[in-house]
């Protein structure tokens, strides 16, 4: 049969091509393809590498930067608190000073209106102890009959309101 003798032949020529082929595909994909992917993957990972350094020195400046900022706000606090402080006592400083100040200008008005009203009371007391005397002296001269000096009407009247 003559197609089994030419079997050999075709096998071989199959054979041949397809050593061939796998060739070409092994140095097509193995030496000039998978180089550029190899460059490429590493260059990414080279890439991200850095990536992730530089964003570790970012997160640590701004750890840095934090730190600062809280350092620098809890010195403001306290310097705002100092302040806070001495206004207040400022503050009551000065309104103690009011204070003293308008107590000392009470007790001084209040210490002359009590001159005043000891002198009014004094001259209303004289007034009182004069028309007494004298009321004194009319009722002895009318109801007793009897003739009082104007001074001795006085001092029967001054030693009536002295006891009473």
């Amino acid at each position: 049969m003559p197609q089994l003798n030419q079997l050999a032949l075709v096998a071989y020529s199959q054979f041949f091509w397809l050593l061939l082929v796998l060739g070409l595909i092994y140095f097509g994909i193995g030496k000039a393809m998978l180089p550029k992917i190899q460059s490429t993957v590493e260059a990414r990972e080279s890439r991200i590498a850095g990536d992730i350094a530089a964003a570790d020195r970012a997160r640590t400046e701004a750890d840095a930067t934090e730190e600062a900022y809280r350092a620098k706000m809890d010195e403001s606090r306290g310097e705002a608190m100092k302040l806070a402080v001495k206004a207040k006592s400022e503050g009551a400083l000065a309104t103690e000073q009011r204070v003293a100040e308008a107590d000392a200008s009470i007790q001084a008005k209040a210490a002359e209106a009590e001159a005043r009203i000891k002198a009014s009371r004094t001259a209303a007391v004289g007034e009182i102890e004069a028309l007494a005397a004298g009321f004194a002296k009319d009722i002895a001269d009318k109801v007793a009959g009897l003739s009082v000096s104007e001074a001795d009407a006085a001092k029967a009247v001054k030693a009536v309101m002295v006891d009473g």
